[in-house]
């Protein structure tokens, strides 16, 4: 019998399989674009590129150089000569101490005391010292003048009293009559001292030679004052109640009631253990009495006044010792209080002279 016959199909053969397909990306559609810039356009970018790096390599040497010669050039020029450097306190006051050690041990050095001396000005080692060691020796001594030579040399002028030294004598004017030595006499000698950095940050210091005797400062000329001519100090003046009161209460009971008789605003502090057992005001020299009859009178309050004071304090043995204070006073209320304890007596200041601009001149017609 035929399989037709039998009604049934004869199942048809697989098919072969197929690749899938792949959807191709919306960008990869246009040809000859990656990214959204072309290839001929990426390119063109490369070479760019590489011309502006080839530029820039090219005017590097040129750019640095005018770089270079746009920033303002600086001489060398030698720094300047340092001067000397101002004198110090630490410097100075030490070169001051060292050169009073030197004459203390210089005035009682005698023979075998070469070695003592030497500890300050090395040279002296060598040197023949004579007369009996300690004969001679140094009292009060003290710098009466320090400056500075350069940069690194003080010259100290020390001043010493001499004892045991031999005084001249002084001619007497009458025959027969033995002169009077001078006791003690005060002389000056002059040092100059090194200094140099020491160990540990410290200031070392030599003498640069054996001290050299000089002569004594010279006595300034006193200066004038504001006050008037000394006059006894009357107990019935104002002034002489006002720094009787104030003097007392200040030198001999430490301050006890002191505000009382200072004016307002001003503070003092006395001596304290009480140093007197009590004063006696001698004098008084006011400022702008001119010699006539001292004014007695109180002037309004506010007005100040200076004026200078001696007077002789007794002290705790029984001796009288003479003082003298500058003061400034002050009125308030009819009476004088004490306004400040002046450092100083006040000196009148000079008077400038007049200027050919300032001073008066014949009167002038001015002209057409």
């Amino acid at each position: 019998m035929s399989p037709v016959g039998t009604g049934r199909r004869k199942p048809a053969a697989p098919a072969e399989p197929q690749p899938a397909a792949v959807q191709e990306p919306e960008a990869e559609k246009d040809a000859g674009w990656v990214g959204g810039w072309s290839t001929g356009a990426q390119a063109n970018s490369a070479a760019l590129l590489r011309w502006l790096v080839w530029g820039l390599i090219a005017l590097g040497p040129l750019l640095g150089a005018l770089a270079y010669l746009s920033v303002p050039t600086t001489s060398a020029a030698p720094a300047p000569k340092a001067a000397p450097t101002a004198p110090t306190a630490s410097g100075g006051q030490g070169a001051a101490g060292f050169a009073v050690l030197f004459v203390a041990a210089y005035l009682s050095a005698g023979d075998g005391d070469e070695a003592k001396l030497a500890a300050y000005y090395p040279p002296a080692a060598n040197l023949q010292l004579e007369g009996v060691s300690g004969q001679h020796r140094g009292e009060q001594l003290t710098v009466v003048r320090l400056r500075q030579t350069d940069t690194a040399v003080w010259s100290v002028t020390v001043a010493a009293r001499v004892i045991g030294a031999q005084p001249s004598a002084t001619p007497s004017a009458q025959p027969g009559v033995s002169p009077s030595p001078e006791a003690d006499p005060v002389r000056y000698f002059q040092v100059p001292v090194a200094t140099a950095p020491g160990a540990g940050g410290a200031t070392a210091y030599t003498a640069l030679a054996m001290p050299a005797e000089v002569a004594g400062p010279e006595r300034a000329k006193s200066p004038e004052l504001v006050y008037g001519a000394m006059r006894p100090a009357l107990p019935s003046d104002p002034h002489t109640q006002a720094v009787t009161s104030f003097l007392t209460a200040y030198l001999t009971r430490a301050g006890a009631e002191l505000d009382r008789y200072l004016a307002p605003g001003t503070r003092l502090a006395a001596p304290s253990p009480a140093p007197y057992s009590g004063i006696a005001v001698d004098q008084l020299a006011v400022e702008g009495e001119t010699g006539g009859e001292p004014v007695v009178s109180v002037p309004g309050d506010g007005t100040t006044l200076r004026l200078l004071v001696t007077l002789r304090a007794t002290g705790q043995d029984g001796v009288r010792l003479p003082l003298t204070y500058a003061l400034t006073l002050k009125a308030r209320a009819g009476r004088w209080e004490i306004a400040s304890l002046d450092g100083a007596p006040a000196v009148t200041s000079p008077t400038p002279a007049p200027s050919a601009s300032g001073s008066p001149g014949p009167a002038t017609t001015p002209t057409a």
